[in-house]
């Protein structure tokens, strides 16, 4: 199922042609699809989406969701209206069209989903509030689907791409290196396929280059009692990346983090009460 308004960048109008040609394109190399606009920005139109992949396939095993819209603007000016309508279809669609197909992977015990998330919402950049924090969330979904979805073979990771596509819109590339999607679309494959051996993860790739992306924390410091001063005096400490923490978040990340952060306490109580 090819999912497409076809819509402008800013995320106005519907034209079924862009979906189309990509149907069209499939079915020319051998393959089957049928195309679909509905919008993933509603709960009806994400489940008419996934209905459409039961109705014409009898299963979803992969959910690539890549919608988006994107409308610039200065956070101090921008406005209510822009913020929730870009919402809607990045951070709304993951939820409208992720909830029935996580639904359907599960009870068949298989399923392969990829989010696109952005570098604009790991990193940032100026003037996209609403993308950043619409693309920072595909890290909660993420992080819930591989959890959940993990003694069901539910997979789950995040790609950040970069590709001069429509939703670049009129920026100019010309000094860039060459950005296209088929240097995105091999990393896709790969997390789509049912070979593929992670979940939980994040993957950029940008101009011919795929790494791995993910959190890690300094190694942290502990005092029974902080005080506002106390951690002005231990700032230094606190940022220290020396010897980094990562807590995976498969098979257990959220309680690797607490217990880790639990035993520096225990332990430094133990050698205090020791002394």
């Amino acid at each position: 199922v090819v999912n497409d308004t076809g819509g402008s960048v800013a995320g106005g109008g519907v034209d079924a042609s862009p979906a189309q040609a990509v149907v069209d394109e499939i079915k020319a190399g051998g393959g089957e699809a049928v195309a679909c606009t509905d919008t993933v920005a509603t709960a009806e139109g994400g489940a008419a989406i996934v209905q459409s992949a039961l109705d014409h396939f009898g299963s979803v095993d992969i959910l690539v969701h890549n919608a988006g819209n994107f409308r610039p603007e200065w956070f101090k000016d921008y406005t209510q209206k822009d913020y929730d309508e870009v919402v809607a279809v990045h951070q709304g669609g993951a939820f409208h069209v992720g909830r029935p197909a996580f639904a359907a992977m599960y009870d068949q015990g298989y399923g392969r989903v990829v989010l696109t998330s952005s570098i604009c919402g790991t990193y940032g950049c100026p003037k996209n509030i609403s993308y950043a924090v619409s693309k920072t969330a595909m890290i909660g979904f993420n992080n819930i689907i591989a959890l959940e979805g993990a003694e069901r073979n539910v997979k789950s990771n995040i790609i950040l791409p970069a590709a001069v596509t429509r939703m670049a819109g009129e920026w100019d590339y010309s000094t860039y290196p060459p950005m296209n999607e088929d240097q995105v679309a091999p990393m896709v494959g790969w997390l789509s396929h049912e070979s593929c051996s992670v979940s939980g993860e994040i993957y950029a790739a940008i101009g011919g280059r795929l790494a791995r992306t993910y959190l890690m924390e300094t190694r942290g410091v502990y005092e029974e009692e902080w005080t506002v001063d106390k951690v002005a005096a231990r700032i230094d400490s606190i940022r220290d990346m020396t010897d980094p923490k990562h807590f995976p978040i498969l098979p257990a990340g959220h309680d690797e983090h607490i217990k880790y952060s639990f035993e520096m306490g225990y332990g430094q109580m133990t050698r205090k009460a020791g002394q």
